[in-house]
């Protein structure tokens, strides 16, 4: 018996300052790789949070995330933006 390890998942949103962020692109597997390649490519900040990324990958293409879920989010935004400030790297 193997156990196969599980499919990287991956989940995009774009937060413009206004209302909720948006789901923007979302996917398992090679899908996921080409939405963190097309990331980095663009030095979009990347985040590794598997319980968020799993609770987004319910929302639906270009609909805003759920009420419960904006505290969890707010802590990624809050991540990235520090980042930027920093300067630092946007990825891990």
């Amino acid at each position: 018996m193997s156990l196969s390890q599980p499919l990287p998942l991956a989940v995009a949103l774009e937060y413009d300052g206004q209302g909720a962020p948006r789901v923007t692109a979302k996917g398992h597997g090679v899908v996921a790789e080409k939405i963190i390649e097309t990331a980095r490519e663009h030095d979009i900040a990347i985040e590794q949070n598997a319980a968020l990324a799993q609770a987004l990958s319910t929302v639906e293409l270009e609909d805003s995330i759920p009420e419960e879920l904006y505290l969890a989010t707010a802590q990624v935004i809050a991540f990235v933006l520090g980042l930027r400030r920093r300067g630092g790297p946007s990825r891990p």
